[in-house]
């Protein structure tokens, strides 16, 4: 995972704070790591404990203006992988629809590597229909998945829609880099 370039969306859930830990570990990994913020991930999560654990600034608006092509184009050309923890229902509509109304959603489309969600949901919301069809269709598209895991949810309820734990992705992730060698 040394020196491997990694994009981390992170969505607007309360699993956000996992996606911290994550972001921890990749980098202990020696892995390069840009966190790109949702607005609603950044009312759950401040861009600040992904910049302090990145040492990269984060990223969270379409229009940057340190981005002279767009920010969806520069950081899409340069990463690796693309991994978005927690993935929430609402993004997965989103790209599994092909809206781009913000920026995680337009570098998305923009990104030609591979991508892994981890979902993070209410269990009724990951049980509906809708939702497993957007599912569905991701897997389709070539997304891969980690999770969602069952347990104890913030909404007290116990079911599927946790998000995987963070050693879980990171292995998924692993597995990604020896699938996809470093391009030499």
């Amino acid at each position: 995972m040394r020196d491997r370039e990694i994009l981390l969306g992170v969505t607007g859930g309360i699993a956000g704070y996992k996606a911290a830990a994550l972001t921890s570990a990749l980098v202990q990994r020696g892995a390069k790591v840009t966190a790109v913020l949702t607005p609603a991930a950044e009312k759950f999560i401040g861009a600040a404990t992904f910049a302090a654990l990145t040492g990269r600034r984060v990223v969270t608006d379409l229009f940057d203006p340190a981005e002279p092509l767009g920010a969806h184009i520069s950081l899409a050309r340069r990463a690796e992988f693309l991994c978005i923890a927690p993935a929430t229902a609402d993004f997965m509509a989103k790209i599994a629809h092909g809206f781009a109304d913000d920026l995680l959603s337009t570098l998305y489309l923009s990104f030609r590597g591979p991508v892994l969600l981890a979902p993070a949901m209410n269990c009724e919301m990951w049980e509906k229909p809708s939702v497993q069809r957007n599912v569905a269709q991701l897997k389709e598209d070539g997304c891969r998945f980690v999770g969602p895991e069952s347990g104890w949810l913030s909404c007290r309820e116990i079911g599927a829609g946790r998000m995987a734990a963070p050693e879980i992705i990171l292995a998924a992730i692993d597995a990604l880099c020896v699938e996809f060698p470093p391009q030499v």
